[in-house]
This record gives C-alpha cells, sequence and structure tokens, in this order.
C-alpha cells in the first residue's frame, strides 16, 4: 500500500481509535489535529513534520520509527509513550500543557526541548541528553535521570524532581532555592528555610 502524503491540513475533532477509522499511513506535513483522538494507535513509521497537536489524546500510541521533527503539542495527554523508539533523525519537539506520565526519553537526544506547564510523572530520562532545555513549571515526581546530559538545563520553576549531582552531567544547569532538596535528597538530610 503506498504511504500518502498530506499537507497543511486541518483535523478537527476526528477519532482515530481502533473502533473508528484510523490515520492513514503516511507524512503529514504543516497539519494540526485539534481536539483528536488517536489512543492506543500504531502510528509507527509515519512521519510529522512541522505539525500541532492541540488539546489531543495520544496516550499509549506506538512510535516506532515515527518521525517527529519539529512538532507541537499543546494541551495533549500523552501518558505511556515511547519516545525513545521514534526516529532520531531530527527529532524536535515543544510541549505546552500536556500530561506525559509515564512515558520514556531513554537515550533519545532532545536538545533544547522545551516542556511547559506539563507533568512528567514518572518520565524515564535515563541517558538522555537534555542540555540547553527548559523545564518550566513541571511536576517531575519520580521521574528518572541517571546518567542524564542536563547540561545548561533549566528547572528554576520545576518541582518534585530528584536529580542525582554525581550521576549526571548538571554544568550550568539552572535550579532555584526552593528545589534544592531535589539535589541532596540522597543525603537524607533536612533542609528549612
Amino acid at each position: 500500500m503506498r504511504e500518502i502524503y498530506i499537507l497543511d491540513k486541518i483535523f478537527q475533532e476526528k477519532d482515530f481509535t481502533h473502533a473508528n477509522k484510523p490515520l492513514a499511513k503516511g507524512e503529514y506535513e504543516n497539519c494540526v489535529f485539534n481536539n483528536s483522538n488517536f489512543s492506543g494507535n500504531d502510528l509507527s513509521e509515519f512521519k510529522f513534520i512541522d505539525c500541532t497537536f492541540n488539546g489531543c489524546n495520544l496516550s499509549l500510541v506506538k512510535l516506532n520509527n515515527t518521525v517527529l521533527r519539529d512538532v507541537k503539542f499543546n494541551k495533549c495527554k500523552m501518558a505511556g509513550i515511547g519516545f525513545d523508539v521514534s526516529s532520531d533523525f531530527g527529532l524536535s519537539f515543544t510541549f505546552d500543557g500536556c500530561i506525559l506520565n509515564n512515558s520514556s526519553f531513554y537515550k533519545t537526544m532532545i536538545k533544547k526541548t522545551d516542556f511547559q506547564n506539563s507533568q512528567l510523572k514518572e518520565v524515564d530520562f535515563t541517558e538522555t541528553d537534555l542540555t540547553d532545555s527548559v523545564f518550566d513549571k513541571c511536576d517531575l515526581a519520580q521521574a528518572v535521570f541517571d546518567h542524564t546530559i542536563l547540561t545548561g538545563a533549566d528547572f528554576r520553576t520545576s518541582y518534585n524532581y530528584s536529580i542525582d549531582p554525581g550521576n549526571n552531567k548538571i554544568k550550568k544547569a539552572k535550579f532555584s532555592i526552593y528545589g534544592i532538596q531535589g539535589l541532596l535528597g540522597k543525603y537524607d538530610i533536612v533542609i528549612e528555610k
């Protein structure tokens, strides 16, 4: 079956779940998906370039070799997604107001990624390169940072993170005084205001 190419199309309130018609496999460039449901879909080997997803449910979608280049996710539910299996060629995206709980970015190179006002609970950032990334007002409860490159990353307005400075590269990373417990948690010390 031939893959399709879609340019400059707006998809409004579509239900692409298995019970309905799934999104046709292909390349989507400069497309907008508004309030659409992709929950549980297999989007493997799709290409999304300069696309925007607004208010979509993408929980548990499969992204094997999926191209995500300059993609914006706004107010999307994206729990349980394995971004670590998507195509690493040109991998770049931003997240604003999204729920990314239990997702994985294991070993991805996503420098300068913006995470704004998002829930990142129990997200796996093991061996991820997050150089110069911004975590603005994000909940990072139980997120895993293990051998993660956080050089120049900004955590000043985020909370609930636990990052071991001895196990991650944090040179020039930015933290607020209120988040200091997230850097010293392993020492089981009491910090008072």
